[in-house]
């Protein structure tokens, strides 16, 4: 039998594998899909006998048995440019990876900005296919979330899409990293600290800014609207936002970026305006990106670790697969703050 599934290239078939051991075929099937009330001498022969006959398992038949498929999508709601050229998003997904290798989970990754794109997730995203969604870096108006629960399909996303969201999430404690930034600067005798902040249609953008005015506020001070101005988290962004900040208010002497790309589009900009960093305006930026370290001068920055939440992300999803019915509130990672040369 081993001879002919060999010369003639047939794949070799449960029955085989059984027949080979010396087994029935649910003593062979319970082996192969780690279920119990098996023998150690049947389970030894059945393992034998696979690595034998160089038996491979049917995915799909196997899924439809455990009713799983062992298989966990992320979903990444930016471009192709901004995945892949930022370190942020490369972080995560390595976390993300580790964890579910650790987990014996396959991932699967999807970018999803393009919204002709939105309907073939909707389709993809069902059980037949995968286990649990991890979203990463949707804007607050976004339905995909709830499109995919409701297919049944637990979620977990990294960075809350609403501010006041409790549950299936992950996200860094913006608030209190900018607050220190602007500590920070405070306590370097910074009078008028500007902000380039991040989209305000994405939490980590406006709670950023959160973080930025309460900072301010514990100095006594208040928000000059002058002194304001956005990016996309793109270091030309920053760029473009530090000119217009030099050109509205020049007497400024300290800036807080949302990001450390858009804080490295800003010490461009100042290089060219002629302005010395930190003599004349110091510089902070937010999340300690491999950039900060080889800037000119290297950049203060508030830390996060985007591995830690690709693996809590991996954590809080596994968790609601194995209890969907019970509430799995959200985790909020902290921040610290990391001085360098720019302040």
């Amino acid at each position: 039998m081993t001879e002919r599934s060999v010369t003639t290239g047939a794949r070799p078939t449960l029955e085989q594998v059984a027949a080979l051991a010396g087994v029935g075929r649910g003593t062979a099937s319970r082996v192969i899909n780690g279920g119990a009330k098996v023998s150690e001498r049947s389970r030894q022969a059945v393992e034998n006998a696979i690595e034998q006959l160089g038996y491979v398992p049917n995915a799909a038949a196997r899924a439809l048995v455990k009713r799983r498929t062992d298989t966990v999508a992320l979903v990444i709601a930016e471009s192709e440019e901004r995945v892949f050229g930022e370190p942020f998003f490369a972080g995560v997904v390595r976390g993300i990876g580790t964890a579910l290798g650790e987990a014996d989970r396959q991932l699967v990754l999807l970018l999803a900005q393009a919204s002709e794109r939105r309907g073939g997730l909707d389709r993809y995203l069902t059980r037949q296919h995968v286990d649990g969604v991890l979203l990463l870096s949707l804007h607050d108006d976004d339905e995909l979330p709830e499109r995919i629960r409701a297919h049944g399909v637990p979620v977990v996303v990294g960075g809350r899409t609403r501010e006041d969201l409790r549950d299936g999430f992950v996200d860094v404690d913006n608030v209190q990293g900018a607050g220190l930034a602007v500590a920070h600067l405070v306590e370097r005798g910074r009078a008028r600290i500007a902000t380039i902040a991040g989209p305000a249609d994405m939490v980590a953008g406006s709670s950023r800014f959160q973080g930025y005015a309460a900072g301010l506020a514990a100095a006594g001070r208040e928000v000059d609207e002058r002194l304001v101005e956005r990016g996309d988290f793109g270091q030309q962004s920053g760029a473009a936002a530090m000119r217009a900040l030099l050109e509205r208010a020049p007497d400024l002497d300290a800036v807080f970026c949302a990001n450390d790309l858009m804080a490295a589009g800003a010490l461009q900009a100042l290089r060219e305006a002629g302005r010395q960093v930190p003599e004349d305006v110091a510089v902070v930026g937010f999340e300690d990106a491999p950039i900060a370290q080889s800037t000119q001068p290297p950049l203060t920055t508030v830390h996060q670790s985007p591995e830690e939440m690709g693996r809590a992300m991996v954590d809080l999803l596994l968790e609601t697969m194995a209890d969907p019915e019970r509430d799995h509130p959200g985790r909020m990672l902290t921040t610290r703050l990391v001085v360098r040369d720019s302040t």
